[in-house]
């Protein structure tokens, strides 16, 4: 099990695509970096997360899947992720 925060750093991984970190012990906030990545999967979810969700998200246009259930996060859904394509 992974324990700590989830490293800003993260974001330099530029080629990305899949980033599953779920059933860990993660905890603080998603960051804001992540939304320049190229994922089409982030699984972050059944962690100890905090925070709102970063509206910067809504930046990963490749994404089709967002796993965030089982956190301590708080706020809405940002706007920006409303605008992702859907895929069936």
């Amino acid at each position: 099990q992974l324990m700590g925060t989830i490293p800003a750093e993260l974001g330099g991984l530029s080629s990305l695509e899949f980033l599953n970190l779920f059933g860990n012990q993660l905890m603080g906030t998603i960051p804001a970096e992540l939304g320049v990545l190229s994922l089409q999967f982030l699984g972050l979810d059944r962690n100890q997360l905090t925070g709102t969700i970063p509206a910067e998200l809504g930046a990963l246009s490749s994404l089709e899947r967002l796993w965030l259930h089982n956190n301590n996060l708080s706020g809405s859904m940002p706007q920006e992720l409303c605008n992702l394509r859907t895929t069936n």
